[in-house]
């Protein structure tokens, strides 16, 4: 192979080559053509945004193309530069040109479109473009295939005053979905019409329209359950810089943050991280000054009083730098007046809404504490890791139990039906990490039976072993395995077993389920055989969706046992694993216990006709 350079070796592209050659440089992710959507819909948000036009449609069409148009001030028509270029055909097809580059401009350098590059990019993708412009009464039409001017009409629109109307294609050469994501562009459009109340958008003849950024901290809130009497909204401007922005807190413990800028949806950067630092400072001084914290304790941490914060803004700033054309990436903003008016306005209100800013403050403190008791079990999980002790001893019962090499809270014990499940199983796990224990037969009930017969129930008692556990005297840092995995077949039998391991865990030891270390593997149901290897669908659903599309030999397993081990390596460990955590709410355990008590028959109807383990999923 000759790698030396020549005359040949170093080649230049054009603007349309290269953005071909390497899409995902400019548009991100390629798995769909959304972002050439949101490109086009950019121009037109930026347009309602100066005062020109509160309605924009969009329809995608089966084929699909797709249209949007906005009732704005329309390009200049049949306006030509020195290039011989109209300025409207520019705009589509000369990258970096732009009416956005200046702060004293037109958008007054806050607009989504800054770097002139988005129009270009989705004339550059697609099939075909064609773009209409509008203003006063004058149109223009620029029509585009693959990227490259074709022609330009001219014509008198008495039905139009002003607007633009964008149809594309995009090509399946660049995008493995060369369709936009519904679900996401629509989402968009509905945060979007949250930010700019007054803006409607009109989707697939849908009229998406809301009253302000309370209507998106509701979206964003979900199921989730606000402790808050007063949720804190605040909209301040200081010259053309602007602070949208509304939070609450719910009953959940994770956080969920919204960040827009300049109406554009960002991931990461500075100002998220004022913002977070902002809140953190600003509750840690008003706890402070209420007594709630003394002076010694020591400050809560960000992690805990973030915990079940649901946050929305829209940050309005000049000079925006961003590490991409999607702009999901800040690398540059003035955070300064975000902190001065969140900080501000937050201490207002925690002072006019002292319950909401005492319910905030010990939800963190628990969050606190919970944190610091994870973190000394951690400790003397690890601490016991180094010595030699009883939970770590090997239990010999080599013809049910074969244990991980490396016991402790990462590792997990897997429990089978049988020896033909487990033989498979064996070969096929991680041996590191995953121990199993072969069930004989089904354990017996620990709801219904006596204290004695449990007692002697070999089944039971190798399982308690194997996890080291000791009724009645509960401590995670002796377990052998940090949480159980149920692996039964996917029939009334399978499931009633995994009601009986669920049961005996809950009888003898409730704190192991209620700290979530009882798991449900999922073995696929179906195997469908391609040249390009095989596929696993784990319920009849997901079956039932690509059935019609499947011309392959299609492989209907009974359980674990019509699984080889390479089949059941590559469908149940890696990237296809199916591992849903059981999740021990009151209601789960009341209906548990109602099972598996004295109703026999409710406890057949059910495991025959209703149990769906999915439903107890997090």
């Amino acid at each position: 192979m000759d790698n030396l350079y020549k005359e040949d070796s170093i080649e230049s592209l054009s603007p349309l080559e290269h953005v071909r050659l390497r899409p995902g440089m400019y548009c991100g992710d390629t798995s769909d053509a959304t972002q050439l959507a949101i490109e086009i819909l950019g121009n037109a948000i930026d347009e309602y945004n100066i005062g020109h036009g509160n309605i924009i449609s969009i329809a995608l069409i089966e084929d699909g193309s797709i249209v949007i148009e906005d009732k704005g001030q329309g390009f200049p028509i049949n306006v030509f530069r020195e290039d011989g270029e109209t300025v409207l055909q520019a705009s589509f097809d000369v990258i970096n040109t732009s009416g956005k580059y200046r702060n004293d401009g037109v958008y007054e350098g806050t607009a989504i479109g800054l770097n002139g590059i988005g129009a270009k990019l989705t004339n550059f993708l697609s099939h075909w473009l064609v773009v209409t412009s509008t203003k006063n009464g004058h149109s223009e039409t620029v029509v585009f295939k693959e990227g490259i001017f074709e022609k330009r009409e001219l014509y008198d629109n008495s039905n139009i005053k002003n607007g633009t109307r964008v149809v594309f294609q995009p090509s399946e050469k660049f995008f493995t979905s060369p369709k936009v994501n519904e679900t996401k562009l629509r989402n968009f459009c509905e945060d979007i019409t949250c930010l700019c109340p007054g803006l409607t958008i009109m989707f697939n003849g849908d009229k998406i329209e809301h009253d302000g950024i309370q209507d998106l901290l509701t979206r964003s809130l979900g199921n989730g359950i606000s402790i808050l009497n007063n949720n804190f909204i605040i909209q301040e401007q200081r010259d053309k810089q602007k602070l949208d922005l509304a939070l609450t807190y719910c009953d959940k413990s994770s956080s969920i943050i919204v960040p827009y800028v300049n109406c554009g949806l960002t991931t990461a950067g500075p100002h998220i991280t004022s913002i977070k630092s902002c809140i953190t400072r600003t509750l840690n001084k008003w706890a402070k000054e209420q007594g709630i914290l003394k002076e010694k304790d020591k400050n809560l941490e960000g992690a805990a009083l973030q915990e079940g914060l649901v946050l929305v803004c829209n940050i309005t700033a000049e000079n925006v730098a961003y590490d991409a054309q999607v702009k999901s990436n800040i690398t540059k903003i003035d955070t300064a007046f975000i902190s001065s008016i969140l900080s501000d306005q937050l201490e207002i209100w925690l002072d006019n809404n002292v319950t909401d800013g005492k319910n905030i403050i010990e939800k963190a403190l628990i969050a606190r504490k919970a944190a610091e008791a994870a973190k000394k079990a951690r400790a003397a999980v690890k601490a016991n890791k180094t010595k030699k002790s009883s939970s770590k001893v090997k239990i010999l019962h080599p013809d049910k139990l074969k244990d991980a090499e490396y016991l402790g809270e990462d590792s997990t014990l897997l429990l089978v039906e049988g020896l033909s499940a487990g033989a498979s199983m064996a070969v096929a796990r991680d041996r590191q990490k995953y121990g199993i224990l072969m069930l004989r037969g089904k354990l017996i009930n620990a709801f219904s039976n006596s204290k004695e017969k449990l007692e002697k129930n070999e089944e039971i008692q190798l399982l308690l072993k194997a996890l080291n556990i000791t009724p009645g005297a509960y401590d995670p840092s002796d377990l052998r395995y940090g949480r159980v995995a149920i692996c039964t077949d996917s029939d009334s039998d399978g499931y009633h077993i995994g009601l009986l391991i669920a049961t005996a865990l809950q009888h003898f030891c409730p704190e192991f389920i209620e700290e979530q270390r009882l798991c449900w593997l999922r073995s696929p149901l179906y195997i469908v055989k391609t040249k390009q290897g095989e596929q696993y669908y784990f319920t009849d659903e997901e079956m039932d969706a690509v059935r019609g599309k499947i011309t392959s030999e299609v492989q209907r397993n009974k359980g674990l046992g019509s699984l080889s081990a390479d089949q059941a390596k590559a469908s149940m460990f890696g990237k296809n694993q199916k591992m849903d955590i059981l999740n021990p709410t009151e209601d789960a355990i009341n209906l548990l216990k109602a099972l598996m008590g004295s109703s026999g028959i409710a406890r057949k109807e059910f495991v025959f006709n209703e149990i769906d383990f999915s439903t107890v999923r997090e």
